[in-house]
């Protein structure tokens, strides 16, 4: 039997207080206007809008997106509308919203990551950074910021110098370790990880024998990628300080509330939102019947209270 009291779902992010621990993943909700019809953007968490660089960029060439068991594979190129463009035409939309707006930046060195964050800062309507170092480093040869500790904790310095907003860090899980990275970009200053971006992939049509995407390879999302994700979060969570943003192959409640049981703070929603628009409404209504069919009544008693068998863990065979 299920009681009607009142549940709390409200959740401290570091410097960031969300009504609920719902938010969506950049690039899968483009600047938030898109979807507002569908989904109402204050009942969400917060509205994390797609990836902003100081030029508009047209992206790859198609084929860009192909869809694979449990998930797809999308090789977009990061388009977006550029940094004038987001703030003379986006941000006007996202600043009378009630909800934490989070802008989501790239750049290939870390200069641009420096000037994307300065121009940003102190912009009425802004709640919070989100950095994605998934891309490459022009100046290293290509090397993805994300995968090198050095290299992650240069961006994460430069963008903590030149804004007072919060910094969310967007982790890759296309590294060895990445519990090296979150604790590199935690000693940068980082307030709040994010993981994981997409997983490197690719698919073969094996009537042609070309790849699927222009691109050749692309990142692989949906919920295959859900027992990575989890797993690296819980990682994470081990061994940072900072509050961890859960996210990768969330489709219903049941995904989302293994990711705070581990110990995220919060989730974001990503490709579920091309399938099923209203996915997150869907997932912030069943966190409060989850509470109170487990008789709860805050979403803070279920984060983190993963039991663990004792002893060493480790990766099975």
């Amino acid at each position: 039997m299920t009681s009607d009291k009142p549940v709390n779902l409200a959740v401290d992010l570091g410097p960031l207080r969300l009504k609920n621990p719902v938010m969506v993943a950049s690039g899968t909700f483009g600047y938030g206007q898109e979807y507002a019809e569908l989904v109402p953007p204050e009942r969400l968490g917060a509205v994390v809008v797609k990836g902003i660089s100081l030029e508009p960029r047209s992206g790859n060439p198609p084929p860009r997106i192909w869809e694979t068991c449990g998930g797809m594979l999308n090789s977009i190129g990061l388009q977006n509308v550029g940094l004038r463009s987001f703030l003379e035409e986006k941000l006007p939309w996202l600043r009378p919203l009630s909800v934490p707006v989070i802008v989501n930046l790239f750049g290939n060195t870390v200069e641009e990551y420096r000037e994307l964050a300065a121009a940003l800062d102190g912009q009425e309507g802004i709640d919070g950074l989100e950095i994605n170092i998934s891309c490459p480093n022009v100046k290293a040869g290509g090397m993805t910021f994300g995968s090198d500790p050095e290299m992650a904790f240069q961006v994460v310095s430069a963008v903590k110098s030149r804004t007072n907003l919060p910094v969310i860090t967007k982790l890759t899980p296309n590294v060895t370790d990445i519990t090296i990275i979150a604790k590199a970009v935690e000693d940068a200053g980082t307030d709040i990880l994010s993981l994981i971006n997409t997983v490197a992939g690719m698919a073969v049509d094996v009537q042609t024998r070309r790849p699927r995407l222009a691109n050749v390879v692309g990142g692989l999302s949906g919920p295959a990628i859900k027992p990575i994700a989890l797993r690296m979060v819980w990682q994470v969570v081990q061994v940072s300080k900072v509050p961890v943003i859960g996210l990768g192959g969330i489709v219903s409640v049941e995904d989302a509330l293994e990711f705070l049981i581990v110990g995220a703070q919060a989730v974001q929603v990503g490709t579920a939102n091309f399938v099923n628009p209203g996915i997150t409404l869907e997932i912030i209504d069943g966190l409060e019947d989850y509470l109170r069919q487990q008789g709860l009544e805050d979403i803070n008693e279920i984060i983190g209270t993963l039991e663990v068998p004792r002893g060493p863990v480790g990766i099975g065979e």
